[in-house]
C-alpha cells in the first residue's frame, strides 16, 4: 500500500509540473467551493477560533475572514504540491528574502541563528528558497511522514534547494551536530505543545496560550541569535520574507521572554492580516489550570 502511495504521489507531482500556475489557481478556486460549501473542512473549528480571537468583529466580519483563509488555505495546496517541481529561478521570482544581508555578520563569526516563523502565508515555500538566499546552512525541523517512501523523497527534494529537514526527534542531537558550521534553524513554533508542563503560556489573540519552550530552549542552549520571520502575500503566488531580529544575546534574556517576543511578532502580523494564518488546527485545546 505504501508504494501505492508513492506511485501516485510521483503522478501527482509529475502532472503539476506541466501545469501552468493561472491553471493551478483555477484548481484552487473549486477547492475552496468544495472545502467551505460542500465539506465543510474543519469549519467549526475554524470559526470558533475566530469568534475567541476576536471577539469584538461582527458575525459578518468573522465569515468574511473565514472565507478569505480558506481561499488562501486552498492556494497553499496547490503551491505546496507545485514546489516539488518549480525551478530554482521561478522559486526566487516568486518567493524572495527582502534582507539576508541581516545574518551575514554571524555568519562571519561563523555563528548558528535561530529562525522562528508560524504557520502564517506560505511557509512550505519558505523552506525551499531560503537555501538559495542566504550563506548559512538553512535546517528545518519536521514531523516525519509514516509512508517512508515519500518521506525520503520530501527529504532529497528539500535537500537539492540546499535546506536539511531533521525530525523534530533529533532536534538536540541537529544543534550540536552543527556547532562548527553557521546553521540557520528554521523553527515553526505557533502549534499546540504535546508536553504542558514544560510549555510557556502567554496572552495570545485575546486568550490564554500554552506555547513551545523549544525555540527559546536551544537559543539560550547554544547562544544562538534570534530572528522572526516576518511572511507578506505580495500577490497571489508571489510571497516576500524579511528578518526581524529579536535578540542577539539570549542568555542575558529573562525565562520566557523570548518565547513572549516571538508571539507578539507573529500576533500584530496575525491582526494585520488574519486571513492568512492555520485557523484550521486546533490551537487552543490546553486550557491553563
Amino acid at each position: 500500500m505504501n508504494r501505492l502511495l508513492y506511485i501516485l504521489f510521483l503522478i501527482f507531482i509529475f502532472l503539476f509540473s506541466f501545469t501552468p500556475f493561472w491553471l493551478l489557481y483555477l484548481f484552487s478556486n473549486f477547492l475552496y467551493y468544495f472545502f467551505f460549501y460542500v465539506y465543510r473542512y474543519r469549519k467549526s473549528v475554524v470559526f470558533s477560533n475566530l469568534q475567541r480571537s476576536f471577539p469584538d468583529r461582527s458575525p459578518e466580519e468573522i465569515r468574511t475572514i473565514a472565507k478569505a483563509f480558506y481561499r488562501h488555505f486552498c492556494d497553499l495546496l496547490v503551491e505546496a504540491v507545485k514546489a516539488f517541481s518549480m525551478s530554482d529561478k521561478e522559486v526566487l521570482k516568486r518567493y524572495r528574502m527582502t534582507n539576508p544581508e541581516i545574518l551575514d555578520p554571524f555568519f562571519e563569526k561563523k555563528r548558528g541563528v535561530i529562525t522562528v516563523l508560524g504557520h502564517y502565508n506560505n511557509w512550505e515555500w519558505g523552506s525551499v528558497a531560503v537555501g538559495m538566499q542566504v550563506k548559512h546552512q538553512p535546517v528545518a525541523f519536521y514531523k516525519p511522514l509514516s509512508n517512508k517512501l515519500i518521506d525520503k523523497y520530501i527529504e532529497k527534494t528539500r535537500a537539492k534547494s540546499g535546506t536539511q529537514l531533521i525530525s523534530i526527534q533529533h532536534t538536540s542531537h541537529s544543534f550540536d551536530s552543527y556547532k562548527d558550521i553557521p546553521g540557520m534553524f528554521l523553527m515553526v513554533a505557533d502549534q499546540s505543545p504535546s508536553n504542558l508542563a514544560r510549555s510557556v503560556w502567554v496572552k495570545f489573540l485575546n486568550q490564554d496560550t500554552a506555547t513551545l519552550h523549544g525555540p527559546e530552549k536551544h537559543a539560550i542552549r547554544s547562544n544562538m541569535p534570534v530572528f522572526f520571520a516576518q511572511i507578506r502575500k505580495v500577490k497571489r503566488g508571489y510571497y516576500e520574507a524579511t528578518l526581524l531580529p529579536l535578540v542577539t544575546e539570549p542568555r542575558e534574556t529573562s525565562p520566557g521572554e523570548i518565547t513572549r517576543m516571538y508571539m507578539k511578532a507573529l500576533e500584530d502580523q496575525i491582526l494585520c492580516e488574519p486571513q492568512y494564518w492555520l485557523w484550521s488546527h486546533r490551537r487552543w485545546k490546553h486550557k491553563r489550570s
